[in-house]
């Protein structure tokens, strides 16, 4: 997977390098858990790397959107 785009707040946002069934695994232990939250780093905008925080709690609504690699298919849900 090339990156995993994150719609939060009214905002866009990404993360690289990262395995998005990974990611809704921590997101869904944490709304599950006895964590009440946790920061989020992902990346601000196009081109320079500007690392942003998100706080990701119970209450959070965001969206996930897996974005394939030139050479990489997406499964179908």
């Amino acid at each position: 997977m090339k990156r995993i785009d994150i719609a939060y707040g009214g905002n866009a946002y990404s993360i690289g390098n990262r395995d998005i069934d990974e990611m809704r695994a921590q997101i869904a232990a944490t709304v599950a858990g006895d964590a009440p939250a946790f920061w989020l780093e992902v990346n601000y905008g196009e081109g320079q790397f500007r690392p942003t925080y998100l706080l990701i709690s119970a209450a959070t609504q965001l969206s996930l959107t897996p974005i394939a690699g030139d050479e990489e298919t997406l499964p179908s849900p």
